[in-house]
C-alpha cells in the first residue's frame, strides 16, 4: 500500500484525501484546524495533530504534500516539513505558486538532500 502526507484539508486538500483513502492509500491527514482532520478520518485517513506529527507516522522515504495557498504560509510550511522530514523524501507543493518562487524552492530543498515537485493546483 502506498502512502502520503497531507498537510492542508481546504477544499482541493480535502477532497484529494478523500479520493487517495478511497483509493486504498494510506493517508497521514493534517490540517492547522482540528476540524477537518476530523472529518479526513471519517472518510479513511490517519490524523495528524501536527506537522511533526504527520512525519513521524509515515515511513521513509516519505511524500510530504502541502495543499496551503501560495506565499509566506507555503515557505513555513515547507520548511516545517523539511525540519523534521529525511533527506530522500519528497516535498511537493501543491498550491499555485509563482514559478519563481518553486525555483527558489526547489533549489533551496535539493540542496538539503530533499527532491522537490511543483504540482499547482486549482479549481476544486
Amino acid at each position: 500500500m502506498s502512502e502520503i502526507g497531507l498537510y492542508g484539508l481546504g477544499r482541493m486538500g480535502g477532497n484529494m484525501v478523500t479520493r487517495l483513502a478511497r483509493g486504498k492509500h494510506r493517508v497521514v491527514a493534517g490540517n492547522r484546524s482540528p476540524e477537518p482532520v476530523e472529518e479526513a478520518v471519517g472518510h479513511g485517513a490517519v490524523g495528524a495533530a501536527s506537522i511533526e506529527d504527520m512525519v513521524k507516522q509515515l515511513k521513509p522515504p516519505r511524500v510530504l504534500w502541502s495543499m496551503v495557498p501560495a506565499g509566506e504560509v507555503t515557505d513555513h510550511t515547507l520548511d516545517e516539513f523539511a525540519a523534521y522530514a529525511s533527506p530522500g523524501d519528497v516535498l511537493v507543493d501543491g498550491a499555485n505558486s509563482y514559478f519563481r518562487d518553486s525555483m527558489k524552492r526547489a533549489e533551496k530543498y535539493t540542496a538539503k538532500g530533499f527532491r522537490f515537485l511543483d504540482v499547482g493546483v486549482s479549481g476544486g
